[in-house]
């Protein structure tokens, strides 16, 4: 087959992929997450079958065990979290308040005592109420802001997930995927033409270590930073602190993105709730600070590796993107496809530099310029045989 031929038809099989994803994402919720559970619990299952254990027992071993799990989270957690967001969201007015009310304070205390006089040396007014009126209008326009966020996701977030078919769909199906995890495996390696099958398994295997590196290794990584920071914060005093740290460790599944919402907002709960002292501050910002530490020295290298190959800037891309074009699916499936396209966007690149057009270049090149020096003799021999 011309190679014109293979680009046309993969790229028809992409587009026809994306449409059927955008067409159905609305109902591609449930199989996708079931799929992703099936894929995070199958190396248990296989370890299961090692020991002795058939696959339809180790699957439904595995299923009540995590039934039970969810259960126990529904039952201990949810209710104290749920109460925790709702005091937070009927709060957050009167926090973003007092907090404007300490920014405008402080920050026309540093202009009159510190910044004044210095201005006023080199002939600059202070302007200390217009920067007092800037202050408040930038604050009252990020807490207008917020609060406008929090209320649309209150209202409307719910809306993107069905919780009836995620609770009741998602189960069976990671059930059956579970089940027939193997043969789902093998039946599409069987599609793969011969010749083309050990090329396809080393792609296959390499998106595989990098999908389980990232997620099995990033999903311990944002259990361990959920319950420190919930518990860190919850010890320290803070008010919401469960809140904070679930949600920070949560969001910890985009590299750096959970512990900088945890740290901005546990600062912002810490000043304003220990005010005009700085030991609450000092103590939430250790919590979160010292879980980062652990995360980016010992977690991350241990759990995540090197391997993984997903670059943090393209993860948020991607998560971005296809957020955007999908919906919550879309959330779900962003970080297997980039995972996948950056390992095959590597193997593009291995066979283009070791391929002629790759390393015929320089030899075209040196082609061109000896044509060019024989031109120019053979011009010049020219010009003497005229005289």
């Amino acid at each position: 087959m011309r190679i014109e031929w293979q680009i046309g038809f993969w790229a028809a099989a992409l587009a026809l992929l994306v449409l059927f994803l955008w067409v159905f994402s609305g109902v591609l919720l449930p199989f996708a997450a079931a799929f992703l559970i099936a894929y995070l619990l199958h190396p248990i299952a296989d370890r299961l079958q090692s020991l002795g254990m058939n696959r339809l027992a180790a699957t439904l071993l595995i299923l009540f065990g995590g039934l039970t799990i969810l259960a126990l989270i529904l039952t201990l957690i949810v209710p104290v979290l749920s109460h925790q967001f709702a005091e937070f969201v009927r709060a957050l007015p009167d926090l973003l308040n007092n907090l404007q009310k300490l920014m405008v304070s402080a920050g026309g205390k540093v202009l009159h005592d510190y910044a004044g006089p210095l201005l006023q040396r080199f002939g600059v007014g202070t302007g200390v109420p217009d920067v007092r009126a800037s202050l408040g209008e930038l604050a009252g326009q990020a807490a207008s802001w917020t609060a406008s966020f929090l209320n649309s996701l209150v209202t409307h977030g719910f809306a993107l997930i069905s919780l009836a078919s995620v609770v009741v769909v998602t189960p069976v199906v990671a059930f059956y995927m579970l089940l027939d995890y193997q043969k789902m495996i093998s039946e599409v390696d069987n599609l793969v033409p011969p010749r083309h099958r050990p090329v396809v398994r080393q792609i296959a295997k390499e998106i595989d270590q990098a999908m389980a590196g990232f997620l099995r290794g990033q999903s311990l990584v944002c259990l361990f930073l959920g319950v420190w920071y919930s518990l860190g914060l919850s010890l320290v005093g803070l008010n919401f602190g469960l809140l904070i740290g679930i949600t920070g460790g949560f969001l910890s599944f985009i590299p750096y993105v959970g512990s900088l919402i945890a740290l901005v907002v546990a600062a912002i709960v810490a000043i304003v709730q220990g005010w005009p002292h700085w030991n609450l501050l000092a103590m939430a910002m250790g919590v979160v600070i010292v879980g980062q530490l652990l995360e980016a020295n010992i977690l991350s290298p241990k759990l995540v590796g090197d391997r993984v190959g997903v670059h943090p800037v393209w993860l948020i891309f991607a998560l971005l993107a296809f957020g955007s074009l999908f919906g919550f699916t879309g959330l779900i499936i962003a970080v297997p496809v980039a995972a996948a396209a950056g390992v095959i966007l590597r193997y593009a690149v291995r066979r283009y530099r070791g391929s002629n057009l790759y390393s015929s270049l320089p030899e075209l090149h040196v082609a061109a310029e000896t044509g060019l020096l024989a031109k120019k003799a053979a011009d010049q021999q020219k010009i003497i045989e005229d005289r």
